[in-house]
């Protein structure tokens, strides 16, 4: 019956995982089982779905990977200018 607790390591552990849809369905249960009885993994669990919706309604862009090896090779070319 034990295995079915988590400590609230495990469960923070557990709901960043299910956060990004990477925890199992024995580990959804866990955590549920968890936050039944630990209000400060419920507040945790509750901020970080703040957090990800946040996120989600961010409109937050980034830099395509070809830009960005042009930029690392055109740091690398300035760089060793002043190598010498």
């Amino acid at each position: 019956m034990s295995k079915l607790f988590l400590k609230c390591e495990e469960a923070n552990h557990v709901c960043d995982k299910a956060q990004y849809h990477e925890a199992s369905f024995l580990e959804k249960l866990k955590l549920t089982l968890h936050l039944l009885y630990c209000s400060v993994c419920r507040k945790y669990s509750k901020n970080n779905g703040k957090l990800t919706e946040c996120i989600k309604q961010s409109e937050i862009t980034v830099l395509d990977d070809s830009v960005k090896k042009i930029m690392k090779s055109n740091l690398k070319k300035e760089l060793t200018k002043y190598q010498d």
